[in-house]
């Protein structure tokens, strides 16, 4: 998720003393006689002096009790590590479900949440719709009898290729109250892409709509979905919902429109009590190399970690609009829902692009739904500031409260843009970092916290997290840059692949011993703030020196004239590997061969000269996912004239072919 690559000594943010002293983690520090952060994270993952149980399990247990989650069977133990950190089990001998707690509780006749606006939508024509929690309820009941009625139970699997429309909620809370387990499949993904997931988790129903509007234009998802099933095989039961109202291919054996489906199912449901590692979700890392890994996420740490998180790192309101731009289909989807649900949040979807019909789109929504809370990636704000503050005049920001990134890395300038422009140098930029098997993050700043730009600021709460070298030796306070690693489990860990125990191990736990390896290069500087400098398996070895591209591709941002950069690798009679380049260019810069000398230049004052580009070619877009991250593999392959396969979750292929006319 989050990352940075270059960094400066500078403390730019410093939270207002009446604002930490208000903050959810000075009041459960409070509760708890704790005088410090430090003191609070070390009581939160190791021993601790004088209490019989685990910093974990301690903390783990607190965070049941002081966010109010409920658990239809208490449990007997906070986890059982008897067979390692690998296979953890959490809140051993408990019960519970994702659905009482984010949707029934906050439904019943007596709940001051009853009628509180659960969902603000907003189309991209305009349209918008809001969901009380009351409504929320009734009609997660009625879809969840329909799956029963459709055979759906326990451990069945369900799709959900939808649009990003308010009913997907309803669907994926649907799920959890049956016991089935949710496989949300990116909107954005074609056929092939779509294939694999279906096929790989076996789903017997499958979600899905005509379509959905982006950038003006009606894209339609049907056809993909019907081709999907075709070749994937399993979907018993399609059910659409109609956005579009545009005509689709029908089969009257198996599909059946959502509006005719669901009105006419019984309003009432009992939600079904499970086990806390009852499978919730099968989530799938996005396939941008390899075969997507299906990662499995139960009710107890699909609920625990996201509630924790939103309501310290984001520090939850009653008040808070939270908009975090996503899709059903990424971690961050499911998280943002989950996390503030589990409070009686309100949480805004938007289901088109950033820049239409014009760049200042998000500016003009977070001025009218009053949003508080406001995440985005990194490049995306790259992108947005390059289009010129004139497109902020006129909006209304000061609602927010907080701000949050992840997803790709940051250069100070872009940071301090959004945290000055945006957030008025006010609303801090809380940047975390984790991932999909982690639903959740290893890193992420409170709003406590000092910020310089680009930091993760430090392990979250819970996650006992270090920096090794190769032999898995702790190097975290020597400021040294090594591997990401976790000592311990989390309740949201994966509990596996789906594919199985040997690949889980494979993946996560062979480097080292008994410790979860996250695959990311970080560094703890001298005064305590974390950073990332991007993927530990994606370094260039140029003349034996080593390197990561996303060192490089700072080093090119922090020039006046980048505003972003893409960097691979490719092969050098002389040096092994040479440094490739790709530039975007901020707007008031001209393309020219003695600025391209320049920004060469610049990387090697910065990082040395080795790791100069051999060659640096500019361009005006990357190939993005439609969540903002840049598909470097697809850049690579375009490099070095290789097919570049499936470009299904790809929103702009067509920087595939400026990027093979620049070379």
């Amino acid at each position: 998720m989050g990352e940075t690559d270059t960094h400066t000594d500078e403390v730019v943010h410093e939270p207002p003393a009446a604002f930490v002293q208000a903050s959810n983690v000075a009041e459960f520090m409070d509760a708890h006689g704790i005088d410090s952060f430090e003191e609070l994270h070390r009581r939160s993952t190791t021993e601790i002096e004088g209490v019989e149980a685990s910093g974990l399990d301690w903390f783990w247990d607190q965070v049941v009790e002081h966010l109010g989650l409920e658990f239809y069977e208490s449990y007997d133990a906070v986890r059982d590590a008897s067979d390692g950190p690998q296979f953890t089990d959490w809140y051993v001998g408990g019960e519970l479900n994702i659905a009482h707690n984010v949707v029934d509780r906050h439904a019943t006749p007596d709940s001051p949440t009853r009628n509180t606006v659960a969902t603000i939508w907003e189309g991209e024509d305009g349209e918008i719709r809001e969901v009380t929690y009351h409504e929320l309820h009734r009609q997660t009941n009625q879809i969840a009898n329909a799956l029963e009625e459709r055979g759906i139970g326990t451990g069945d699997t369900v799709g959900l290729y939808m649009p990003m429309v308010p009913e997907v909620v309803s669907i994926l809370y649907a799920c959890f109250k049956v016991g089935a387990i949710a496989v949300p499949i990116f909107s954005g993904f074609g056929v092939d892409a779509t294939a694999t997931r279906i096929a790989d988790a076996e789903c017997r129903v499958l979600f899905t709509g005509d379509g959905f509007y982006r950038r003006g234009n009606e894209i339609t998802l049907k056809e993909g979905a019907d081709e999907a099933i075709e070749q994937a095989g399993h979907v018993e039961h399609t059910v659409v919902f109609e956005r579009l109202g545009t005509e689709i291919p029908f089969d009257p054996g198996r599909d059946e429109w959502f509006h005719e489906v669901v009105p006419s199912q019984s309003d009432s449901y009992e939600t079904k009590s499970l086990p806390s590692d009852q499978e919730s979700m099968l989530l799938y890392s996005s396939g941008t190399t390899g075969k997507p890994k299906g990662i499995v996420h139960t009710h107890a740490g699909g609920l625990t970690q996201p509630a924790k998180e939103i309501y310290f790192s984001f520090d939850h309101k009653p008040s808070d609009r939270f908009f975090w731009v996503s899709d059903i289909g990424w971690m961050m989807g499911p998280w943002t829902l989950i996390g503030n649900h589990a409070h009686g949040g309100t949480v805004f979807i938007y289901e088109g692009a950033p820049d239409h019909p014009n760049p200042d789109r998000f500016w003009e929504m977070i001025d009218r739904h009053g949003i508080t809370t406001f995440g985005v990636s990194p490049t995306a704000i790259r992108a947005l500031q390059k289009h010129g503050d004139q497109w902020l005049s006129g909006h209304d920001l000061s609602t927010l409260r907080i701000l949050g990134s992840t997803g790709e890395p940051w250069d100070p300038e872009s940071w301090r843009w959004f945290y000055e422009r945006v957030g008025n140098g006010e609303a801090p930029i809380m940047n975390i970092s984790g991932g999909t098997e982690i639903f959740g993050c290893f890193l992420q700043p409170l709003p406590i916290h000092s910020l310089k730009p680009g930091t993760l600021g430090g392990p979250a709460l819970g996650m006992d997290v270090d920096i090794v070298n190769a032999q898995g030796e702790s190097i975290a306070d020597d400021h040294e840059q090594g591997y990401l690693v976790a000592r311990s489990s989390a309740p949201s860990m994966t509990k596996s692949l789906w594919s199985g125990d040997e690949r889980y191990l494979a993946e996560y736990w062979s480097r080292f011993d008994d410790l979860w390896d996250h695959g990311d290069w970080a560094q703890k500087d001298e005064d305590g703030f974390w950073f990332l400098h991007g993927r530990s398996d994606d370094v260039l070895n140029v003349a034996g020196r080593k390197v990561g591209p996303a060192e490089v591709e700072g080093a090119l941002i922090d020039h006046d004239a980048a505003n972003a950069a893409a960097v691979i690798g490719a092969e050098d009679e002389t040096t092994g590997t040479a440094v490739v380049a790709y530039v975007i260019l901020e707007t008031d810069y001209q393309e020219s061969d003695d600025l391209r000398e320049e920004l060469r230049e610049h990387v090697g004052e910065e990082l040395g000269k080795p790791f100069r580009p051999r060659d640096l070619f500019f361009v005006d877009e990357f190939p993005k996912t439609q969540s903002g991250k840049i598909v470097r593999r697809l850049i690579q392959s375009v490099h070095e004239d290789e097919q570049v396969g499936d470009l299904s979750s790809i929103e702009n292929p067509e920087a595939l072919d400026e990027i093979d006319e620049a070379r």
